[in-house]
């Protein structure tokens, strides 16, 4: 179960490693009703996590049964596709990068975040988690690595949990810090929110390289 820990956690700090969610749940956070919408939001953002790992884990498990020490062909091949996948996002980042002297655009919906409600702001954590496309890969990487591993139900539960758990960590950890001392987080949270919108592109664009680097280099070891 280490080993699968192991393999999975890199992708698990690129899920967390993800600016607009944590730029979102920032804003919530700045919001007048910042201690409804930023749990909500936590929810959602928790349980998408989950849902995406587990479905790919299911999936994962079913694939032919091999021998340990044989070669894993469908297995490599499948990791090299998120590999390349990831490589094309990285590139699309990139070219998204503001030119010098240009303010980066951020998604039109953070404008209404102010109004946004409990269940709406859930909704939200769970398409940022679940279904944003990067994110996608990266639960199809770590399902096909804990569904291919034979752990039992109760192993590969708590490596899903281990996983959640970091990859929800960049939100979790300010919506729990903001509940707690809200007064002292401000600025420094308003100071985040300005750094990551800036950097964002560039900061995704290096983390899909170098995880899909990782995720080719799983899946030519596999054959």
């Amino acid at each position: 179960m280490g080993t699968v820990i192991g393999e999975v956690l890199p992708l698990a700090l690129g899920v967390a490693i993800s600016p607009i969610p944590i730029i979102a749940a920032i804003l919530m956070l700045l919001s007048p009703k910042a201690r409804v919408t930023s749990v909500g939001f936590l929810l959602g953002w928790v349980v998408g996590i989950v849902v995406a790992v587990t479905v790919f884990t299911l999936l994962s498990s079913i694939l032919p049964a091999q021998d340990p020490d044989a070669s894993r062909p469908v297995r490599g091949i499948i990791q090299i596709v998120l590999g390349l996948l990831l490589f094309l996002l990285a590139f699309s980042q990139w070219r998204k990068r503001p030119k010098a002297g240009e303010q980066a655009a951020l998604p039109k919906w953070m404008k209404a975040i102010d109004t946004i409600t409990f269940i709406a702001a859930a909704g939200l954590g769970f398409l940022l988690s679940a279904l944003n496309p990067k994110n996608l890969i990266m639960a199809a990487g770590a399902g096909v690595d804990i569904g291919a591993a034979g752990l039992s139900a109760g192993s590969s539960a708590l490596v899903i949990a281990v996983f959640t758990l970091i990859a929800a960590s960049t939100v979790l950890v300010p919506v729990i810090g903001y509940l707690i001392a809200a007064d002292r987080l401000r600025a420094p949270l308003d100071a985040l929110r300005g750094w990551l919108a800036a950097e964002n592109a560039v900061i995704m664009a290096v983390l899909l390289l170098v995880i899909g680097v990782s995720m080719i280099g799983k899946g030519i070891g596999s054959f």
